[in-house]
């Protein structure tokens, strides 16, 4: 039997256990022109709570009673098509399920000896990619300057990070851990790391270690980081607004400072970013961030979590800080 893992109902505030269920089907059959996968991989990802979520967005909401779906690796153990042979590795947006048939037109080949497959899944998948064209179609490093990231130890953070190295930025990042601080500085290459759990006064620590003010900042939480790092940006700074996992389990959003003023004031710039929107470019770009990889320029982490009866585990531990770098689920 195939084992597939469903939304059993949408969370409240922090996804539990009982948010999720297992069913089990027969497994299928690869159909004309489609293929049989079997998964390797599930990438589990913040963004997947507001998919939860019964209202509009950027991309549909899950369906209650239906299957969770993410980026997955997967092997081809049968083919009725012929691009595609018994043993190929693919990665696409694929249902939370054991074994799956499809039509191919939505994978991705994927090349195990240019890195490991879970790679596919952070740093040459979608969490590489978002940290590479995020900062060069919004904050636009130059040399010299200071670039400030949150969730620095997270899978877009770090690679967010060295890739401002690779620039020539100063860079800063924010963490949960002293541990995860101590990765960001000594692995990952950051020229300071904060704190934020243990930081009494973000604002005033940010300008310490920032004496040149912010000129571009990475977000990837959103909340109380964002509003200190408005109070250091130099003018024309620059603001990726990429994540806001501090108000994902928010019943109603929480009220703040407001940005205009500062914005205003330092004609800074502050902008979504969403890597869909910016899928022309994804293979030029895994190129360029397989080259920094293989000639040691960037480095990665992962936490991988075997079992598929793991998955929402896993994807719930998010909320707790307990990765390192990506998480993914192994089967």
């Amino acid at each position: 039997m195939n084992k597939i893992i469903v939304l059993k109902s949408r969370p409240e505030r922090t996804p539990q256990s009982d948010n999720f269920k297992f069913i089990e089907e027969a497994t299928p059959e690869a159909g004309e022109n489609e293929v049989l996968l079997k998964t390797k991989y599930i990438s589990v990802d913040p963004y997947l709570r507001g998919r939860m979520r019964d209202e509009e967005s950027y991309i549909p909401p899950f369906k209650v009673g239906e299957p969770i779906e993410s980026m997955l690796v997967a092997e081809v153990t049968e083919s009725n098509n012929s691009n595609y042979k018994k043993g190929d590795f693919v990665s696409g947006m694929l249902a939370w399920k054991e074994y799956q048939s499809i039509h191919p037109k939505q994978l991705n080949k994927l090349d195990k000896d240019l890195a490991p497959l879970s790679a596919y899944l952070g740093i040459l998948g979608l969490t590489g990619l978002t940290a590479h064209l995020a900062l060069k179609h919004i904050g636009k490093p130059k040399n010299g300057e200071t670039l400030v990231v949150s969730g620095a130890a997270g899978a877009v953070g770090s690679i967010a990070g060295q890739i401002g190295k690779i620039k020539g930025c100063r860079v800063v990042g924010t963490a949960g851990t002293d541990e995860k601080v101590n990765q960001i500085t000594k692995e990952f290459g950051f020229d300071e790391g904060i704190n934020y759990k243990t930081t009494e006064n973000m604002q005033k620590v940010l300008a310490k270690k920032c004496p040149d003010g912010i000129d571009v900042y990475f977000d990837n939480v959103g909340g109380e980081i964002l509003d200190a790092v408005l109070q250091n940006i130099n003018k024309f700074a620059r603001i990726i607004n990429c994540g806001a996992i501090s108000l994902y389990n928010k019943k109603e959003v929480p009220t703040g400072p407001r940005p205009e003023g500062i914005l205003i004031k330092k004609s800074a710039l502050m902008q979504g970013f969403l890597v869909r929107n910016h899928a022309q470019e994804y293979e030029e770009a895994i190129k360029e961030l397989a080259g920094w990889l293989k000639t040691g320029k960037l480095k990665y982490d992962e936490t991988i979590v075997k079992g598929f009866e793991n998955t929402p585990g896993a994807f719930i531990d998010l909320f707790e800080g307990k990765n390192k770098g990506k998480m993914i689920v192994e089967l």
